[in-house]
């Protein structure tokens, strides 16, 4: 049975977990969309999806930093493509904590979180779009074991930390809480938002720690990129992954802390991330 092609957006897929699973799902034939931050990845990255699926992917330059810049990009996406099937939402990054962004946010919050959320809001209406009663469109977003020592401030999401693995591990709280609101709000019409956790992962993410450096040497405890996105692309792909708000490992669900599952956490942080994106903070369930 050949399969629908579809269009799938790819955030943080100009290496790592994002590059991969982009691979996979060109080699599928899927059409992929690629953004990236660096313009020299993002370029190799548009050849090697090419080398896989056949075609040229269409691919933008976004600084998740940014916040206009993801702006701009969405707006860009849903002028360009009018139904979009999946959006991974896959960009992350392990940065320092010591400068705020443009925006005024926790840097690593702003990347792995913010910038998400909002793209996700900016592109619903093309996933709405592609969702049918038997072929929902999906919302997948990278998560982390890291959200159990996460200190996440779900009223100021925003919020600078104490350290970079502080941030982190509230960022990846953030994902799950996102994913479990969105599943509230948005599985109705036909969009099902879930959640992953790829595993510990060799790869250039977390080179600015050097406990995470040399902790990556050590064999056996690291997987590669493309063991990482197998779950990311079975989320975006098989039908028995439609589980509105769930959370996975190895294609398995994954218990997460009840703090990044609480469905009044969430709530709260939804409405503080869209005041902190500059969205409306009182857009009823369904929207």
């Amino acid at each position: 049975m050949v399969r629908m092609r579809r269009t799938v957006v790819v955030t943080g897929a100009s290496s790592g977990i994002g590059l991969a699973a982009a691979v996979a799902l060109a080699r599928a034939g899927d059409d992929v969309v690629l953004l990236g931050r660096d313009p020299a990845r993002l370029a190799d990255a548009v050849s090697r999806v090419r080398d896989a699926g056949g075609r040229t992917p269409t691919s933008y330059r976004a600084d998740f930093a940014e916040l206009d810049q993801v702006r701009a990009t969405g707006a860009a996406i849903a002028a360009d493509h009018e139904r979009i099937h999946v959006l991974a939402n896959n960009a992350g990054l392990l940065t320092s904590v010591r400068h705020p962004t443009t925006d005024g946010h926790d840097a690593t919050l702003q990347i792995n979180h913010l910038a998400g959320f909002l793209l996700a809001h900016l592109l619903l209406d093309r996933l709405r779009a592609a969702a049918t009663p038997e072929t929902p469109a999906r919302v997948v977003t990278t998560s982390s074991i890291a959200e159990s020592w996460g200190t996440l401030d779900v009223d100021h999401p925003g919020r600078r930390q104490r350290s970079r693995w502080l941030a982190y591990g509230a960022s990846k709280q953030a994902n799950i809480l996102m994913t479990v609101e969105a599943a509230r709000r948005w599985t109705a019409s036909g969009v099902v938002a879930t959640c992953y956790f790829p595993g510990l992962i060799r790869s250039g993410f977390g080179r600015q720690s050097p406990a995470f450096s040399v902790a990556s040497l050590a064999p056996g405890l690291f997987r590669s990129t493309e063991q990482g996105a197998d779950t990311l692309v079975w989320l975006a792909t098989a039908p028995e992954a439609l589980i509105p708000g769930g959370y996975f490992a190895w294609r398995a669900p994954f218990k997460a802390t009840p703090r990044s599952t609480s469905k009044a956490r969430a709530e709260r942080l939804w409405n503080s991330s869209l005041s902190a994106v500059g969205l409306t903070p009182t857009q009823p369930p369904g929207s």
